[in-house]
């Protein structure tokens, strides 16, 4: 990646930014300094001291087409096209073209976020006083010019002409650059007083040779990466390089690519990700997903059209590098498809016990579901095909496979799956390699895990009934009824009992029921809450443990207060469930059980209080 450093008078950097030379790539977020920090900014420069290097990209290479925008402030200034875009020292660049060269108040905030207008002068005494406290010299004025106190009644400093500036020896600083501005002011300093002119003339001269002078000899060091740089290398740079603190999205830097061809992706995203939002379960779905789901399609299609040999054919990919390079064209071709993909992969998640963004697994999973739905088509409806796609998916989310880095996983799904479909080839690799350990039930304790997640939805996909409202917990109820997982056994019945932390919180002991039912069940021992719900449901005890029932339980177990024989036969139901919805039985190994409860150490959730635990009776129950 060629590149080169010169060093720049600011000067000249100053002149660039106001004509347009100088831009911004459209990726860049906003300039934002506070009147503080750009006040020591300056007094950084007075004294010499060196402000940072900047970092500048030629523009006009084939692979690097950024729409550009002006530095904040020089808008109006601006009449060429770029010759360079300032890929790091945004804010400091902005700062300084504000205050010292763009002849407008700097539009800037407090440290409150308050909104303000300043100008910036050196206070002639205090700058000559110390080098050491140059920051005390530099000055903050109110756009007028004025400086007042007690509730703006009293004027304490008045320097809105430049008879007021030069008497009270304050240098406006924005007019630093500008020779005939800075004659001008020096001319009426030293005839302030005739008697006093070579004195005042002597003053001026310290002043213009140990403070004005680092303005305009000031030379700032750049990085100029050629015109030759990768739209790749240009991300990376920005992330590693930019002193603003906030990586850059791959989604902006596709963003200004488009810009140059007039298409507004930012707009178009917004359009979409409103639409697929309204699904709850979309909720959180992000630019990342969308783009990563285009990108799969996209490049399987460039695959597709391949012509020559296979050993060079492009690969099924959606790693930053590949979404970087999607064409305007590719963006038009596949953004339908994968809209429709996402909102159809609400439904699917709707039709598997999973409602709410909170609830779903893997955000992730979603990106290759989104893909498979795109490139099968209506088909996937189909009984054998949508019988593959559970297997799949559930594969992932019991077998916890779609945490980390795993983009490689997304397009190796997406070419192994529709393979498995429309061609009967081998189980895709993330269904083979799923498994499930029956240790891992004493770890599955809180939403912090997919798998717990995944079996609480499992529980209601497979038609579990609220104890008390005695109706399925689909998307029909689901909201309405309030429903979450809570303890069988409560935490207060447990803790007296003797019942061990890593039981206590398994997700064998918890189940989804509504808040209504939750409340009913209070803290109390299963023998005393059941007859509360019979009672208030008005049903038999056989009819509440054929609901029990629903949920894995053993109904005569819980009327007894057994919680060992509870458990193991709980335990045992939801690993059948598992076997089920992976294809494969899980694996046995309670071998590994005490080695699990001796090294639980409860999450800051397991130690909450639980509405169970706050319910109260109504008289009578």
């Amino acid at each position: 990646m060629p590149f080169e450093s010169p060093d720049y008078l600011l000067s000249d950097l100053m002149e660039n930014v106001g004509s347009g030379k100088i831009q911004l790539p459209d990726f860049q977020r906003e300039w934002k300094w506070e009147d503080d920090r750009i006040a020591s900014l300056l007094a950084s420069v007075s004294v010499g001291h060196p402000v940072g290097v900047l970092m500048m990209l030629e523009v006009g290479g084939d692979d690097v087409n950024f729409a550009a925008k002006p530095l904040a402030g020089a808008e109006n200034d601006t009449t060429l096209d770029p010759e360079r875009l300032l890929l790091d020292g945004q804010q400091r660049m902005t700062s300084l073209y504000q205050a010292l060269a763009s002849d407008r108040a700097v539009q800037t905030s407090d440290g409150r976020k308050k909104r303000l207008a300043r100008w910036y002068y050196l206070d002639m005494g205090q700058a000559l006083a110390d080098p050491g406290d140059r920051e005390e010299a530099i000055k903050s004025i109110p756009e007028d010019r004025v400086i007042r106190h007690d509730f703006g009644r009293s004027v304490e400093l008045d320097i809105s002409t430049l008879d007021a500036e030069c008497r009270a020896e304050m240098f406006p600083l924005s007019g630093v650059f500008d020779s005939a501005a800075t004659n001008k002011w020096m001319m009426h300093y030293v005839q302030l007083d005739e008697e006093g002119i070579p004195e005042r003339l002597q003053r001026w001269d310290r002043f213009q040779k140990e403070v004005l002078a680092n303005f305009t000899t000031y030379q700032v060091p750049v990085i100029v990466l050629t015109k030759d740089t990768p739209k790749e290398a240009v991300c990376t740079v920005f992330e590693k390089v930019n002193t603003g603190g906030v990586p850059l999205d791959v989604f902006e830097l596709l963003t200004a690519t488009f810009a140059a061809e007039n298409f507004p992706l930012k707009e178009d995203w917004q359009a979409r990700r409103d639409r697929l939002r309204k699904r709850k379960a979309n909720s959180t779905l992000e630019s990342s997903d969308f783009l990563q789901t285009v990108s799969l399609l996209a490049t399987r299609a460039r695959k597709q059209a391949w012509t020559g040999p296979d050993s060079d054919a492009p690969g099924v990919s959606c790693k930053r590098k590949d979404i970087l390079r999607l064409t305007l064209e590719e963006y038009r071709q596949w953004a339908d498809p994968a809209t429709d993909g996402f909102d159809w992969a609400a439904t699917f998640l709707a039709q598997e016990g999973i409602y709410t963004a909170t609830d779903v697994p893997y955000r992730t999973q979603l990106v290759p579901l989104a893909a498979i739905r795109a490139t099968l088509g209506d088909k996937i409806e189909h009984h054998g095909t949508i019988a593959r796609i559970r297997q799949w998916y559930w594969s992932g989310v019991l077998g916890e496979l779609y945490g980390g880095a795993i983009e490689t996983r997304f397009a190796r799904d997406l070419e192994q799956i529709v393979d498995w479909i429309e061609s009967g080839g081998p189980a895709p690799g993330t269904v083979t390699a799923a498994s499930f350990n029956s240790s891992r039930l004493f770890t599955l304790r809180t939403r912090n895990s997919a798998a717990y997640k995944g079996l609480y939805a499992l529980l209601m996909r497979n038609g579990c009934l609220d104890w008390q409202k005695h109706q399925p917990m689909s998307l029909a109820s689901f909201f309405d009824y309030r429903v979450d997982i809570h303890h069988i056994f409560p935490k207060a019945w447990c803790n007296k009992n003797d019942v061990d932390d890593a039981h206590r919180e398994s997700i064998v002991n918890k189940t989804a029921i509504s808040f209504d039912t939750n409340r009913s069940i209070g803290g109390r021992a299963p023998s005393h809450y059941l007859p509360t719900l019979e009672k208030k449901a008005a049903i038999s005890a056989d009819q509440l443990d054929e609901i029990l029932a629903t949920h894995a339980i053993d109904a005569s177990a819980l009327r007894a207060d057994d919680f060992d024989r509870f458990f193991e036969h709980r335990k045992r139901e939801l690993l059948d469930m598992i076997g089920r919805a992976m294809g494969k039985p899980a694996i046995i190994d309670d071998e590994n059980i005490e080695s699990e409860i001796s090294l639980f150490d409860p999450d800051p959730d397991d130690l909450e209080d639980d509405p169970d635990e706050l319910a109260t009776q109504p008289a009578g129950y």
